[in-house]
């Protein structure tokens, strides 16, 4: 999967000066959107727990940070790209409940399965031997399914800062509220989850 390939096809000869600074900051983009496209797949896995439709919801937040916000400053790139994702997901949601009333109204259940794995498998690039990294992937797969099981807010928090590292200002922009509701929201979840995950917690 290479999401951001192609968002940007741009020709090197017989560039001005203008032409060279814009092929620049497209190249800068599509590092950045290279970067961030895998744990933003992941992010948006668990918050609808199926891989096709958080990989169209990554693909359109990056089409539309590139048309929209390519020329804001750079360090502002990844609060903007995951408040578009964020808008996506909770556009998606809204989408399914008024599904899922449809569906109960000719009396049929569109739940999802319980038993759905939001983590894509893929090869460890650790070195690690295959008992370590059975037991890394476990780990990794008890968390993710514990923050799926948060309210909406505080899994947005508790992924923005522990996942995707960004700090509480970061974190407001993305998520479109002030900083102390994401300190709120991001407490209660690592509350919940040490709670829920117990000694494993760390």
């Amino acid at each position: 999967m290479n999401a951001c390939a192609g968002i940007f096809a741009v020709s090197c000869s017989g560039e001005q000066p203008k032409e060279a600074r814009t092929l620049q900051r497209e190249r800068q983009l599509n590092q950045f959107l290279a970067g961030v496209e895998r744990r933003a797949l992941r992010f948006a896995e668990i918050a609808v727990r199926d891989r096709d439709e958080a990989l169209d919801l990554v693909q359109d937040a990056m089409i539309k940070l590139a048309r929209n916000y390519s020329g804001r400053p750079e360090e502002e790139w990844t609060p903007l790209f995951y408040r578009i994702l964020q808008n996506g997901i909770r556009d998606w949601h809204r989408r399914q409940m008024v599904r899922n009333r449809v569906m109960v109204w000719f009396g049929r259940s569109s739940a999802p399965e319980d038993d759905y794995d939001p983590v894509a498998q893929a090869p460890d690039p650790m070195g690690r031997t295959p008992d370590e990294q059975i037991e890394s992937t476990e780990a990794m797969q008890t968390l993710e399914r514990a923050v799926a099981e948060l309210p909406a807010r505080q899994r947005e928090a508790f992924m923005l800062r522990t996942f995707e590292g960004l700090d509480v200002a970061g974190t407001a922009t993305a998520m479109g509220c002030s900083e102390g509701s994401v300190k709120t929201h991001y407490s209660r979840a690592v509350h919940t989850l040490r709670e829920v995950l117990g000694e494993h917690w760390q």
